[in-house]
């Protein structure tokens, strides 16, 4: 593979990390480091805490001890770059998708602190092979390995500043849920409030009142518009010649059904005012 197929094929946090190796002025040694980065060469890779310890096999029987660390930051520090990332959803939904989030470094800016290191110097190495420069090409090698480890494990690059992926999980967790809840409680109160005046319905007599009205306050009145005997009109009787100068038998009968439909009507309203018998 060329290396600019390496480079594309890396994700940009695993890149970042490299390209600072890569600024090293010693080309030949960091060409052997990545000889021996790819043929093998790195034994093995632990961290201890929030260091580095790996084994090399070099030119010799027994393998180089490696050892590499960041700057770790203080419990009170990693505080506030949790709480931070706990303001955006997106930063805790990519981490835990194994995914760097692209501005993720301005959670860390914005408190003051640097994720990688600015130069190789802020990188501190040892390895026990006779090479006094540094990075050696052991040193080198475990430096290419653990961008391959970056790649597959963002949470690498957090180990390295002190501060384990279970532990960031957990605290942003915790700072998330105690957000939510409040925001719930608030939330369910008025439903609670609903739900208890709603229990104390009772639907089958929700429209009976068994207490007599207060006739002072509540008048009932029969309609003063149209009765049914103005819509349905005179009643169709055969005219009396003997009494055609006089009222009808239809009149007759009218005038008698007017007045009994007063009086039921004012019946009527007694009885709803709960008025005599």
């Amino acid at each position: 593979m060329t290396t600019y197929t390496l480079q594309a094929s890396r994700e940009w946090w695993s890149q970042r990390w490299l390209d600072l190796l890569d600024s090293y002025r010693f080309k030949k040694r960091l060409e052997r480091a990545r000889i021996y980065s790819r043929q093998g060469n790195v034994l093995s890779i632990e961290f201890k805490g929030a260091k580095v310890l790996a084994k090399v096999q070099g030119s010799e029987e027994e393998p180089y001890k490696v050892s590499l660390s960041l700057d770790p930051f203080s419990d009170e520090q990693w505080g506030y770059v949790i709480e931070t990332m706990s303001q955006k959803a997106v930063f805790a939904a990519k981490l835990l998708a194994g995914e760097m989030p692209q501005n993720i470094e301005e959670v860390f800016t914005s408190n003051g602190l640097s994720l990688f290191p600015f130069t190789l110097s802020d990188v501190h190495s040892k390895c026990s092979c006779p090479d006094k420069a540094n990075p050696c090409k052991h040193i080198g090698a475990v430096y290419y390995q653990l961008g391959d480890r970056f790649s597959e494990d963002p949470f690498v690059l957090f180990q390295l500043r002190g501060r384990n992926k279970e532990k960031i999980i957990r605290d942003l967790r915790q700072l998330r849920n105690a957000k939510i809840e409040p925001e719930i409680t608030e939330e369910s109160e008025p439903q609670q409030q609903i739900l208890r005046t709603q229990s104390n319905i009772k639907l089958d007599s929700c429209w009976q009142y068994n207490e007599p009205l207060e006739s002072s306050l509540v008048v009932i009145a029969p309609s003063t518009g149209e009765t049914v005997l103005d819509v349905l009109g005179a009643v169709p009787l055969v005219k009396d010649e003997e009494s055609s100068t006089n009222l009808n038998s239809s009149d007759v009968v009218m005038k008698y059904l007017a007045t009994l439909y007063k009086e039921v009507g004012q019946k009527a309203m007694l009885a709803a005012m709960n008025v005599g018998s």
